[in-house]
């Protein structure tokens, strides 16, 4: 399917619909009269074979108390072997409703108060709420940025690690909003120095299938042969990739047994309860049917990505965009014709965007924007243009 004729099957008007993305701007940004390019979720319908399980479930009438549905662990572990020849089995797999929320309970169920857990910035800023509200030190190291294409200082994140005791590490894989796909000797490097010094490995993997294909995913658990999976715990979701969000439904794989018995001796003190089973189902269904609406959206992802870097080229040569290898998300750094404090005037007043800012991703990051690209066109279009004649009034 060409990404034009995706776009017209696909795209949906979502302004009146509850959605965060357009109907809370005001709330969030003090201006509902903005393009939005901020959260994580796209303007496309997901695939009709997900939509038709759930109006089928729907057309029961009942949503009571649920079982796994029959097929889900087996459809997953399918998925996973198929695309990173990673075959999940059932006793390795928990779930969560979001990867947020398995961040916050692998901080609190593998760290004690006051220990030092490590990210590496800029990174999703949740990951820095997870650690400071479970009253735990947040140590971060920035990557190394040359011309926006970013890297591991792993002087820096060892020294860190040995400086500040660091008990755990949140690794974002893909990286958001640093747009990397890592390559396996650089996780092996990273994943090294924490099997060196005891820190356990959390591996938020929800961009896995967002892959533009510069680098082929390798989940943290192959890493030279799964040399780390005794100090590992992996996390992802069907949301990203297949735009389900509000369905609130995640998977945490660990692989070792030492692991799972402390996770699961820590889960039964907040008594998490049953699962979310229309989440369920749509994501089963998803990793089922849901191949060819994937390579539709990574079509328009790309597509909107060679856009923005061509035309901002053109346009505003001296805006800095970084290369996109996974997510949907384009990191820019603006600091070439402005000054950092001066990026909410220029890029929402002036340009009316509404963006991910930088230094929500890390402190030394103000001077940059994040922009969401699994959008209609027509959006990235618009944002563009209006960046190009502002820039121009400069």
């Amino acid at each position: 399917m060409q990404t034009a004729e995706f776009v017209k099957k696909y795209s949906v008007e979502r302004h009146g619909t509850e959605s965060l993305k357009w109907d809370a701007l005001e709330e969030k940004y003090g201006d509902s009269d903005l393009i939005s390019m901020w959260v994580a979720d796209m303007e496309f319908k997901t695939c009709e074979q997900i939509t038709a399980a759930i109006k089928k479930r729907c057309d029961h009438g009942v949503f009571g108390y649920s079982q796994v549905p029959g097929g889900y662990y087996e459809a997953f572990s399918n998925w996973m072997e198929r695309h990173y020849g990673w075959s999940v089995q059932k006793d390795w797999v928990r779930f969560s409703p979001g990867v947020v929320s398995a961040l916050y309970w692998l901080v609190n169920a593998f760290t004690k108060p006051g220990d030092s857990c490590i990210v590496l910035t800029p990174v999703y800023y949740p990951f820095h709420n997870a650690v400071r509200e479970s009253g735990r030190k947040l140590v971060m190291v920035d990557l190394l940025n040359t011309k926006g294409h970013f890297t591991i200082d792993y002087e820096a994140f060892e020294k860190a690690i040995v400086d500040h005791q660091v008990k755990l590490f949140i690794q974002c894989s893909p990286h958001n909003p640093a747009g990397r796909v890592w390559t396996e000797e650089e996780l092996d490097k990273v994943m090294g120095i924490c099997k060196q010094h005891g820190v356990l490995i959390i591996s938020d993997e929800i961009h896995q299938d967002i892959n533009l294909g510069v680098h082929k995913q390798i989940p943290a658990a192959l890493v030279r042969g799964g040399a780390y999976l005794d100090g590992l715990i992996a996390v992802s979701a069907a949301s990203k990739t297949f735009n389900l969000a509000a369905l609130c439904h995640s998977n945490i794989v660990i692989e070792d047994a030492s692991l799972r018995s402390i996770y699961d001796t820590y889960v039964q003190t907040i008594h998490v309860g049953g699962s979310n089973y229309l989440g369920q189902l749509a994501a089963m269904t998803g990793y089922i049917y849901g191949e060819e609406w994937l390579q539709g959206v990574l079509a328009v992802i790309k597509e909107n990505y060679e856009y923005v870097k061509t035309q901002l080229a053109q346009v505003a040569p001296k805006i800095v965009v970084t290369p996109l290898e996974g997510t949907y998300l384009c990191f820019l750094d603006l600091r070439g014709y402005i000054k950092p404090e001066e990026t909410k005037e220029f890029i929402q007043d002036k340009c009316r965007l509404a963006v991910d800012f930088g230094e929500w991703f890390g402190e030394n990051f103000q001077g940059f924007v994040r922009l969401n690209l699994a959008t209609d066109p027509k959006y990235v279009k618009q944002a563009v243009e209006n960046i190009g004649r502002e820039v121009a009034k400069l």
